[in-house]
Formats: structure tokens, C-alpha cells, sequence
């Protein structure tokens, strides 16, 4: 993927496009796979970096949902579980089979949870990850020698899936536009246009790295924001009533050494009703989550002290070593696009179904969902906008198309397994250049040579976007991340072609979103 390449394209396409989606996570992702391997003429644009928002700060989980089979939404579990099924055999380089062990504190719990998670598993039919079974405490503790053995009865062991978010959305990227699809990001959309019956009939959108505006003409518009959802749509109709109700999940980060092994912890009821894990991932520990309502959506949000405090209250009765704030080594939030209903305020008790909503100007906009039902969202989505624009038909192709990167052996690459069919090219880039290879920072297994491969392949524009997003630094370890962050900007100016005044403007600019990640 080259930037300067899909600008170009943007500028020059004087036809209208059959879709414009607005909005480059996973949602607006996976619908220009899904609108582009139809062989729809498809073009996205994102107003800052892909992933930015919600899509890189999930639970790194690709699972069924526990809780809400409890709630009782069967339909939405085993929609769940098929799209956790597809997604490992679509993208196996990136998502993995995860082993989770509920501790069991008192007698009910074992055989209660045991008789949950065996219906859980009964569910994804074909697309089953593993047989849940009753543990022992002797198993418990083998299995999670970090329990708090304090109390410990025994436990029940269940599989789900686990992925890195913002990787799976690059690779979903690069599909796209194997597909055919044009992307942009640092692309904001400033004005829809409206026909002369009010219909929508394009966007006018600027380039944020040169200033310049541009307009796009399409059959279809497709709002795709997430938490921006209404913005969007007011853009279209300054009167709409709103229909997201924000909530925020906050995670930590803490060291391996708090979960040593390959299995996670899952805690099925916290004092705010929703579920909390700790899961070993990228050689750390990551704990989350909360569920707080909040007024607004940031595009840069931040963990609320209370969240803090909750995570490490509910880690501590779990953990034989209770974390503290010192032990953080990053912390982040993200804001999830609930769909309203009549009482918001609960915003745990809210519908995880994703939503279509088409107003009266045309305008689709598809939200609320998560992660792992991307795929599925996309497809419904595609085929409603199709009919409203009157678009050929054809049927979605998704559900068997091999995501980029997809190779069914990448441990073999070490580090680098996580870019799948791309790493021999990367450690191609190490032999031409063996310095790429060094770690850029004796804390993560980071190298020069994906700050480039970044540069080159991933349309990385920013310190921000390698070490948020192409890589996972700034979520493992915000102090390792600003240490390297000084390094990423050089070896982004020698590939980007900027000067030394561009590399001191990314460094504070860097240091200011990092804080954010920084405990407090």
C-alpha cells in the first residue's frame, strides 16, 4: 500500500465511485473487503491513521461472548462463534486458539460455570476451539501458577480465540486493495453533498498533509465512525436525533511475570457486572476491562482513575501478586459505539448487535457490533447499501477469502510471525541492511526494519502510527515506546524523504499522545 499511489488515485477518478465509506477501522475495513471483492469501484478515507480509534484498543479477544450468553442473546454467541471459526481459518497467522481457566472460590462456581461454558462450547458446532472440562485445584494451579491459591477450590477450562487488533486490520487493509479497493487515511471528510432531491451523492474530504480539498462522488455513502457516528450523520443532517450511546473500556498492562504461561485468566462477574480477563499477550499481561458511560467520544481517550483502580482491585483477588500502580507499564481506552435504546445510562446492559441505520437522506450507517463479527457486519451492510443504490448484484465472497499475510505456519518467523506471508520480506530488508535488525529498545522485540517495512508497505505516516499501530509498542510499554521513539522518526524521515524540522515536530507530538498511556 503507497499513499502517495491511492491520492493520486482519488484525485484522478473523475467517475463516481459505486461506494464511499467513511471511516478506517474494523468496521469501515471490512466492508471495503467485503464491497471490493464483489468488484464494487470502493473507496475509503479515514480522518486520522487506520485503527486509530476503538479498533486498536480491544480485549485482543475473537470470542463468543460468555456474558452474553447469560444475558441470554443466543443468536448474537453463535453468530459469534461461526465468525471466530472463519476468522482462524481467514487469518491464522493472526489469530490463535487461547486457553482460559475460570477459578473456582467457592462450591457452585465449579459446577455452575462447568455447565455454562459446556453449552458455550456446543454452540461453535464445527467452528469449536476446544473441550471446556472441570479442574482440579492440583490442575488449577498448574495450569495458573500466578492464581491466588487463597481459597482455591479448582477451576473450568475453556477455549476461545485471541488476535492483535490493529495488525488484523493492516492485513484487512492490504486486502482491500488487493481487492481493488482505494484507501486514504489522514483523509477527513468535511461536507456530504446532497442531490437536488437531498439525497447524498458524495463527500467533499481534505488532505491533511497537504491542506488541499477534494470532493468524491459515489452511488452510496456508508458511515462506518464508530463513536463519530452522529458527527457524520449530522453532516448530512444537522437535525437527526443521536443514536450512540459511548461507553468506555479501559485495559492495563503489566508484566509477563504476573501470568507467566499461555493461559488466561476469565472472572465471569465483577462489581460492575461485566466480565474482566488477564491474558498473556505479546509477552505481557494484559487486564481488562470496564464498561463506563461517558458523555463524549475523543479521538485520543484516556483510562479514568476509577477505571485504574477497579482493574487492579479485581486483578489483586485473583493474582498471588497483587499489581500496583507502580507495575503498569501501559494503560489505554477505547470507546465503544453503542446503539442507544430507552435507558442508556447502563451502558453494560446495552445490545452488542451491530446496527443499520439508513436516514432519510440515504446515508447508511453501520455500528454497535464488535471485533469479531466484523466480517458478518460488513456482508449485511454491503448487501443493503447495494440495493439502495441499485447496484449488480453479487454475492459476498468473505466468508472463504484468505486475509493478506495468511500463512498457517508464521511461528516459524519468530518475532515477525505476526506478519504472516510478509515476514521473509522483512527479513529480507535485515539482510540487506543488518542494523534493521537491532532492537530499537532492550524491553520489546521491535526493529528497524519494521519502522520501514511500515513506511514502505503499510502507509505509516507518523512516529505515532509505528509505534501504535504497526507495531504494538506504545500499548506493551509507553516508556520503551518513547525511548524509541527518537529512532522510529529518523528512519520515517529517510524513508518518508522529511527533513530534521519534520523529526522534531513528531518527537513532542509523540510524547503528548504517549503520556496518555503512562500510569498516572
Amino acid at each position: 500500500m503507497n499513499r502517495e499511489e491511492m491520492l493520486n488515485r482519488v484525485t484522478h477518478h473523475p467517475e463516481p465511485w459505486s461506494i464511499i465509506i467513511i471511516g478506517g477501522g474494523a468496521t469501515g475495513m471490512g466492508v471495503a473487503v467485503d464491497a471490493a471483492s464483489r468488484g464494487y469501484r470502493t473507496l475509503l478515507l479515514e480522518q486520522h491513521d487506520f485503527g486509530k480509534g476503538t479498533s486498536s484498543r480491544s480485549t485482543k479477544l475473537v470470542h463468543g461472548g460468555v456474558r452474553y450468553l447469560e444475558q441470554g442473546n443466543v443468536s448474537l454467541v453463535m453468530e459469534a462463534l461461526r465468525e471466530r471459526g472463519i476468522l482462524r481459518q481467514n487469518a491464522p497467522h493472526l489469530v490463535s486458539e487461547l486457553p482460559f481457566i475460570v477459578p473456582s472460590y467457592a462450591w457452585w462456581e465449579g459446577p455452575f460455570y462447568g455447565i455454562g461454558l459446556k453449552v458455550y462450547q456446543g454452540l461453535s458446532g464445527k467452528y469449536g476451539f476446544g473441550a471446556s472440562r472441570l479442574l482440579s485445584k492440583e490442575e488449577t494451579l498448574k495450569r495458573l501458577p500466578n492464581v491466588s491459591p487463597e481459597g482455591l477450590r479448582g477451576g473450568v477450562e475453556y477455549y476461545d480465540g485471541q488476535f492483535d487488533d490493529s495488525r488484523l486490520l493492516i492485513n484487512l487493509a492490504a486486502t482491500a486493495v488487493e481487492q481493488g479497493a482505494t484507501l486514504l487515511n489522514y483523509a477527513p471528510v468535511t461536507a456530504i453533498l446532497r442531490d437536488a432531491d437531498g439525497l447524498v451523492e458524495g463527500v467533499t474530504a481534505r488532505d491533511s498533509e497537504t491542506g488541499r480539498e477534494f470532493t468524491a462522488r459515489a452511488k452510496v455513502v456508508i458511515n462506518a465512525t464508530g463513536p463519530f457516528t452522529d458527527s457524520v450523520r449530522r453532516l448530512a443532517d444537522p437535525g437527526v436525533t443521536p443514536m450512540i450511546a459511548p461507553s468506555q473500556g479501559a485495559h492495563i498492562v503489566l508484566d509477563r511475570s504476573f501470568l507467566d504461561g499461555d493461559t488466561a485468566i476469565m472472572v465471569p462477574h465483577t462489581s460492575d457486572g461485566r466480565v474482566m480477563f488477564a491474558i498473556p499477550w505479546h509477552g505481557h499481561t494484559l487486564v481488562g476491562t470496564t464498561d463506563s458511560p461517558v458523555e463524549s467520544a475523543p479521538l485520543e481517550p484516556v483510562p479514568m482513575a476509577q477505571e485504574v483502580e477497579f482493574m487492579l482491585s479485581t486483578a489483586a483477588l485473583y493474582l498471588a501478586r497483587k499489581p500496583t500502580h507502580a507495575d503498569i507499564l501501559s494503560q489505554f481506552a477505547g470507546i465503544r459505539p453503542l446503539v442507544r435504546s430507552g435507558d442508556s445510562r447502563n451502558t453494560a446492559a446495552l445490545s452488542r448487535d451491530h446496527t443499520l441505520h439508513i436516514d432519510p437522506s440515504g446515508l447508511v450507517s453501520v455500528t454497535g457490533g464488535k471485533w469479531t463479527t466484523y466480517r458478518n457486519m460488513a456482508e449485511d451492510c454491503v448487501n443493503q447499501a447495494a440495493v439502495l443504490a441499485r447496484l449488480p448484484e453479487h454475492a459476498s465472497v468473505t466468508r472463504n477469502l484468505n486475509i493478506h499475510g495468511f500463512h498457517q505456519h508464521a511461528d516459524r518467523f519468530g518475532a515477525l510471525r505476526f506478519y504472516g506471508s510478509d515476514a521473509p520480506a522483512l527479513q529480507d530488508l535485515i539482510r540487506h541492511e543488518p542494523a534493521l535488525g537491532e532492537p530499537l529498545d532492550v524491553a520489546l522485540p521491535i526493529c528497524g526494519a519494521e519502522v520501514v517495512w511500515a513506511a514502505r508497505r503499510e502507509m505509516a505516516r507518523t512516529v505515532e502510527d509505528v509505534l501504535a499501530r504497526r507495531t504494538r509498542a506504545l500499548f506493551l510499554n509507553a516508556r520503551a515506546a518513547l525511548r524509541m521513539a527518537p529512532a522510529v522518526a529518523r528512519l520515517l524521515a529517510r524513508e518518508l524523504g522529511r527533513d530534521a524540522a519534520w523529526v522534531e515536530l513528531q518527537l513532542p507530538a509523540f510524547e503528548s499522545v504517549a503520556r496518555g498511556y503512562l500510569p498516572v
